[in-house]
Formats: structure tokens, C-alpha cells, sequence
């Protein structure tokens, strides 16, 4: 359902039961799901793709292009998977020829005023609460939480299940599974509220806590750790995204509390 006050391109691909409030602009070159609410005020710029039954907010901008004095016009997007919400005037650019887009997955909630620059990748069922802005080439893991106020460094990764406390910059990478805190960011702990929240048992926050004792607190760097940990722990599926997270990274690891202070 289109307000009349609103102005669709006659290119642009909307599902039938999409509702688009007044005052609203989308450009051509852009795909909205079945099920999604578009907000009034709203400017959605072309190469949008957008899922089903999201909610995006007044003042929001999503796939502006980039913020990048590199970027020359390239044919890129910006891709929003199904149920997410964007809060009012948050603002995601399109992708570069790095990754050719950005992409946001499903079940996500984008707080007010958050920024998502380009070639960024998110992963499901993330929160962004408000302000918090990534740079470019920013890459987020699943179940994510980013408190408010939180500024992450172009290139920076953040592992699956983590947490970072509000006001934090992010410039190094943060693991999965872990809470971060503190100037300059550094470990403080399993996120284990998180944890128990999305079905981990006792038994399976003990060994991620074991895993990051051996890396943070036994004073080895982090080829050390990871030899033990390779060692001396069973192979599951939470050691082995640890272990392929730390050796991946390109930025380096965040350290533990007491190297950082």
C-alpha cells in the first residue's frame, strides 16, 4: 500500500503487501520483500535489497553511496535480510569494489542513528543499540551485541556472540563469545548472560571460559595459546571458530585486562 505523497520509481520491484508512509523516496534499482513497513521520511537508494517483514524507521537512509573517495560509481548494493528493524535515521551506504556490497542478516536490530559504512558484512540476529557506527570493511559475527556508542575501526572483525560495552572503540579484533570492556578494549570475561540466553549449557560456557584462561590469563602470546588449546582441548565446533578466529585476524587480537593495563 503507497501513500500518494510518497514517490516509488516505477523500476523499483515492491512486493503487494509492502506499506510505504508518506513523504517516502525510492529510487530505482531496488527490491523490497513481502511483509516490510517503510517508514515516512524515508530514502531508500538504488541498489536496496530489502527482505520480508522489516521495519525501517523515519530518517533512515539505506544504500546512499559510499563514503569513499575511492569509489567509482561501481554497481553495488546493499543487502538486508528478512525481519530486520532499523530504527529512525540510521543510515547503511552501498558497497565498494572490495566486496561489491553490504550486508546485513536476518533478525537484526539497527538502534537510531547508527551508521553502517561500506563493504560492511553482519551476520543474524544482531543488536546495534544507539550511535554505535562501523567503518568500512567492518565484518560482524552472528549474535552479535554492540552497546551503545560503539565505533568500530575500518577492517575490524567481531566474532560470533560477543559483546562490546558501551562507549568502546573498537580497534583491534574482539573473539567470539566473549565481553568486552575498558580503554584501551580488552577481555573481561565470557559473554555468559548471552550465552545461557541463546541455549548454551554449563558444561559448554566452562569450556569457552578454559579456552580463554589459557589465551588471556596464563601470560603466553597467542601461538603459544593456541598450540595448548590445539593440544590439550577436544575439538568442538566453539574451539575450533576460537582457534580459526585468532588465526584469521588481521587486525590482532584485543588483549586480556591486565596486558592492556
Amino acid at each position: 500500500m503507497n501513500q500518494p505523497l510518497a514517490y516509488v520509481h516505477p523500476q523499483a520491484k515492491i512486493a503487494r503487501n509492502v506499506v510505504i508512509e508518506p513523504f517516502t523516496t525510492i529510487h530505482a534499482n531496488v527490491t523490497i520483500g513481502s511483509g516490510t513497513w517503510i517508514g515516512s521520511n524515508v530514502t531508500i537508494m538504488e541498489g536496496a535489497r530489502i527482505g520480508k517483514n522489516c521495519r525501517i524507521f523515519p530518517g533512515a537512509v539505506i544504500s546512499a553511496i559510499p563514503q569513499d573517495l575511492k569509489f567509482d560509481d561501481e554497481d553495488t548494493t546493499v543487502e538486508i535480510g528478512d525481519n530486520v528493524t532499523i530504527r529512525e535515521c540510521v543510515t547503511i551506504n552501498r558497497g565498494t569494489a572490495d566486496r561489491m556490497k553490504t550486508k546485513i542478516g536476518d533478525n537484526c536490530l539497527i538502534m537510531a542513528y547508527c551508521h553502517i559504512a561500506h563493504d560492511c558484512i553482519v551476520g543474524d540476529n544482531c543488536i546495534f543499540s544507539n550511535n554505535s557506527t562501523l567503518a568500512g570493511h567492518v565484518t560482524i559475527g552472528d549474535n552479535v551485541v554492540l552497546a551503545g556508542m560503539v565505533a568500530v575501526h575500518q577492517f575490524a572483525s567481531v566474532g560470533q556472540h560477543a559483546f562490546v560495552t558501551g562507549g568502546s572503540l573498537v580497534r583491534k579484533d574482539v573473539p567470539p563469545f566473549v565481553k568486552s570492556a575498558r580503554e584501551p578494549l580488552s577481555y573481561v570475561g565470557i559473554n555468559s548472560v548471552g550465552l545461557r540466553r541463546r541455549g548454551f549449557s554449563t558444561e559448554k560456557i566452562r569450556e569457552i571460559q578454559n579456552i580463554y584462561r589459557i589465551l588471556f590469563q596464563q601470560n603466553y602470546n597467542y601461538t603459544q595459546a593456541i598450540d595448548i588449546i590445539e593440544a590439550e582441548m577436544e575439538a568442538t565446533p566453539e574451539r575450533d571458530e576460537i582457534i580459526h578466529f585468532i588465526k584469521n585476524s588481521h587486525r590482532g587480537i584485543m588483549k586480556g585486562y591486565f596486558k592492556a593495563n
